[in-house]
């Protein structure tokens, strides 16, 4: 039994795209099924995708309002990716999508109808920095940013937007990834927060004489 539990826990490194369909809460039944089925397609259309699959290096896992591509490669294949998605997106904005990338632990586990999926913090982190987003969003955890900035194609690419708490006092680094035709160059609104917050912090501190830690720690907690 020991030996079994072993196995099925046997930790990997994956690299995970959590995508999402922004405001598909909001969506009739039927356009939850139609924009699901669009993105579907536009996602297994991709180059990237394809590649992966074929090599036997990608799961794709149902999310209900999105989905988890977990890839087994390289890290450089869910951001080639989500740059392939979002040129496809940009012929069509009524599908609005925002997507989260990192690297992290996954294991092999049996769902409750005994089939095969996946779980760990790699797709649990990849999926609370793409909540840090907004529609068009392409945002990168720090590790994934830093394996990417050893080389010279992805660095324009990277915009470090700093730290944000998410669910249960995890605190995520986020980077955004944008260019010319790519992406969402704009902060998301949850860091527009913060930093309203620390500078509201600044503020009290010139006229209170507030050690900077304790104003980091005032946006951060705005942040969660």
């Amino acid at each position: 039994m020991a030996d079994e539990l072993k196995t099925k826990l046997r930790l990997e490194i994956a690299h995970v795209l959590f995508i999402d369909i922004v405001g598909y809460s909001k969506l009739l039944i039927d356009e939850q099924s139609e924009a699901l089925q669009e993105l579907n397609q536009i996602v297994r259309k991709t180059e990237a995708a394809r590649a992966a699959g074929a090599a036997g290096e990608l799961i794709f896992l149902p999310t209900g309002d999105g989905m988890a591509l977990v890839f087994t490669g390289s890290v450089e294949d869910p951001v080639e990716c989500a740059l392939q998605i979002s040129q496809r997106l940009r012929a069509q904005p009524s599908l609005p999508v925002r997507m989260g990338i990192h690297s992290g632990p996954v294991h092999h586990v049996a769902d409750v109808n005994q089939r095969e999926n996946i779980a760990g913090a790699g797709i649990n982190i990849a999926q609370r920095v793409m909540d840090c987003g907004d529609a068009g969003h392409i945002l990168l955890s720090k590790r994934v940013a830093d394996d990417l900035a050893q080389y010279r194609r992805w660095q324009p690419y990277l915009h470090e937007l700093g730290d944000f708490e998410v669910k249960h006092g995890v605190v995520v680094s986020v980077v955004n990834l944008y260019a010319d035709v790519v992406g969402n160059p704009e902060p998301p609104a949850k860091f527009k927060t913060v930093a309203a917050a620390v500078s509201a912090a600044r503020s009290t501190r010139s006229k209170r004489g507030m050690p900077w830690h304790e104003v980091a720690l005032a946006g951060l907690v705005v942040a969660g």
